[in-house]
């Protein structure tokens, strides 16, 4: 997976500048809406069926990334200002949200 050159929070927004000069901007609240933790996301049982997870529908506008981790070569973690910091946001997931965007 193609590792990105530079990342950085910027005001209410996440950059990440990859390696082929493309770049992906993101504000706050979406990370936040999209993490990929069990929190958030919910957790597939052995049936295949989701459990969990918060609304989708919950609004993250008043929140910002107040810093990040980076998880060995393959992710980062974010830390949101609401707290939620388990999200283990994996280059490969960003790519993803592009989709979503």
């Amino acid at each position: 997976m193609e590792m990105p050159t530079r990342y950085e929070i910027i005001g209410h927004s996440f950059a990440i500048l990859w390696a082929d000069g493309q770049e992906d901007f993101w504000d706050a609240s979406f990370l936040r809406q999209h993490s990929p933790s069990a929190d958030q996301a919910g957790e597939m049982d052995i049936f295949g069926k989701i459990r969990g997870g918060a609304s989708s529908n919950e609004n993250f506008d008043h929140v910002i990334i107040k810093d990040f981790h980076l998880i060995g070569n393959y992710a980062l973690r974010l830390v949101f200002s609401d707290g939620h910091s388990t999200g283990i946001y994996s280059w490969e997931y960003f790519k993803s949200l592009r989709t979503l965007d």
